[in-house]
């Protein structure tokens, strides 16, 4: 995948609009405006990269809670993305047919048979016009894949040869469990010999080889290959969520030393080295950021609550009599009537 300057460009300036945002949304919950956040600082390289190169025309993409810059590479509207955050809305406000974007999936390992899923029937509609098949990509940390899920699914898409990337974002660590004590031989890829599926490991600190490596993934899945494990190793440069304080399992030294070079600075030194860009274009990628998190904070503060009947409205297709009960006693309660 060869990558041109104004592209190299691109992916910094989505980098940077990604950091700022993140680092806005958890100024938000601290405010109220969020009741609660997964913060990705550290990881914008990872969900960069690889979410830059899904083809939004065909593919789908299942997120966990973490995926902020991957819906920003993909062009989510983030005011609609982070309703979720909100509890405005269940899954978001935007829609994934149109985005190829999963709702967001706060259940560990979730994402991951929901992908498997939709890549099978994927593979059972059988090629496109093209003789290639549609590929999903399914998010999950280094602590989602010790659960079970994760397992059956990668099993199942590997027998059925389903066209699905399962990306894993190995940040040191699952919540205060750092990977070594969780992870036997820290590397979730090389758990994919075991079901006879190829696997990269990527810098997934550097933008390039992980959407290089991503691209390789979809190819392989695209062409009827089955399945492909990518582990981006990076690192969790804050808490798991703003509910978490890492400061009862690191300390501020061993995440400073252990966290490597910023992946946001090593664009920019690539950059600079490259004479691809100038102090100027620097200076404008960071206005332009700080610029969209206001406008997606204005945004946030004028959704409105939704309507509590809603709760029951959308639960099943067609609705059952225990939920009309439900809903009977939740507005006998809530709305007195």
């Amino acid at each position: 995948m060869n990558f041109s300057n104004e592209t190299l460009k691109e992916l910094y300036r989505l980098m940077v609009s990604v950091r700022h945002v993140d680092q806005a949304a958890v100024s938000w919950q601290r405010q109220g405006l969020l009741p609660a956040y997964a913060p990705e600082l550290g990881q914008e390289a990872a969900q960069v990269g690889s979410g830059y190169v899904v083809d939004t025309s065909r593919d789908f993409v299942f997120p966990t809670y973490r995926e902020m810059g991957v819906a920003r590479a993909m062009g989510v509207d983030m005011v609609e993305y982070m309703s979720t955050h909100k509890a405005t809305w269940h899954g978001g406000m935007y829609n994934p047919v149109e985005t190829r974007l999963a709702p967001i999936q706060a259940v560990v390992g979730g994402s991951v048979l929901h992908a498997v899923g939709w890549a099978h029937g994927a593979r059972l509609n059988g090629p496109d016009d093209d003789g290639t098949y549609p590929v999903a990509m399914t998010y999950f940390g280094d602590g989602a894949s010790s659960q079970g899920d994760v397992h059956e699914a990668m099993n199942f898409a590997a027998v059925m040869a389903a066209p699905v990337v399962f990306f894993v974002q190995n940040n040191g660590w699952a919540i205060s469990v750092p990977t070594e004590r969780q992870v036997a031989g820290g590397s979730v890829a090389a758990r994919a010999a075991g079901y006879g599926m190829e696997s990269v490991q990527v810098d997934g600190d550097d933008v390039v080889a992980v959407a290089e490596a991503t691209s390789r993934a979809f190819e392989h899945a695209r062409a009827g290959k089955g399945p492909m494990v990518v582990e981006a190793m990076t690192y969790r440069r804050g808490p798991h969520s703003t509910s978490d304080d890492p400061g009862r399992y690191r300390t501020l030294d061993q995440e400073r030393d252990d966290a490597g070079e910023d992946p946001v600075t090593r664009l920019r030194k690539r950059l600079e080295a490259d004479g691809v860009a100038d102090e100027p274009f620097f200076t404008r990628a960071v206005e332009d950021a700080k610029a969209e998190a206001e406008q997606i904070r204005a945004g946030i503060e004028a959704l409105g609550s939704r309507p509590g009947s809603e709760m029951f409205e959308y639960v099943f297709q067609e609705s059952t009599p225990a939920l009309h009960e439900q809903a009977r006693q939740w507005r006998e309660e809530s709305e007195h009537v």
